[in-house]
């Protein structure tokens, strides 16, 4: 395992980045999601939108260069791109809801191997609620989920999701900092793997059943 959450964090986010092509629409959940944003290759221009109304949404600002009017969804400071734009929630989520959204990148509590989300708790605990995550979930055309892949030494990708479910049979990726699986009818399949971990590692790692891909790749990051 990596011990450095900062880095684990960071290897996730370069990994989902290189998914995106110029032009598409991606939204980014609140926490780990927003980091995707610092690491877009160069030559690709993705339009990143935020449920709460803004597209063009940039990377972190500069120390010094913060506004505190320009956050995300999640209340975190952000930038915007100059051909950026504000607008109201039901503009927002008129364009989820119309399946305008290329990729939704959201990070989960649990995420099962039939590709069903538990995103949220009951309120008063940590994460209150689940925000826009049930529209984007079967609004966006891909949902990949940024996850680490233990927390506090528990897996957090099981057989079948034991929190309150935000979506069944709607996750199409999953990223960690130790391998990349995708959702396929036939189950969940580990389609990549960190030069630094080992099929052993993931499998004493992760609580779900998952085929090993013949294509097996190491991750890009």
């Amino acid at each position: 395992m990596i011990e450095d959450l900062n880095l684990a964090k960071n290897i996730i986010a370069r990994r989902i980045a290189r998914e995106f092509k110029s032009n598409q629409l991606v939204n980014l959940g609140i926490g780990l999601p927003t980091l995707v944003a610092n690491h877009i290759p160069e030559g690709i221009n993705v339009i990143f939108q935020s449920e709460n109304g803004m597209i063009g949404m940039g990377p972190a600002p500069q120390p010094g260069e913060e506004n505190p009017d320009i956050t995300n969804a999640g209340g975190q400071l952000v930038s915007i791109l100059p051909y950026g734009s504000y607008f109201d929630s039901a503009t927002s989520f008129a364009l989820i809801r119309g399946k305008h959204v290329e990729y939704t990148v959201l990070g989960a509590l649990e995420v099962d191997q039939e590709g069903s989300l538990a995103s949220w708790i009951i309120p008063g605990k940590k994460v209150p609620g689940m925000g826009g995550a049930m529209d984007l979930v079967v609004g966006a055309k891909n949902v990949i989920i940024s996850t680490l892949h233990t927390e506090r030494g528990k897996p957090k990708i099981l057989k079948k999701c034991i929190l309150p479910l935000t979506a069944k049979h709607v996750v199409n990726m999953i990223v960690t900092e130790l391998a990349v699986f995708r959702v396929t009818p036939g189950g969940l399949a580990l389609i990549e793997i960190n030069k630094d971990s080992s099929i052993e590692e993931i499998k004493a790692n992760t609580a779900a059943d998952f085929i090993v891909s013949e294509q097996l790749k190491v991750m890009e990051v």
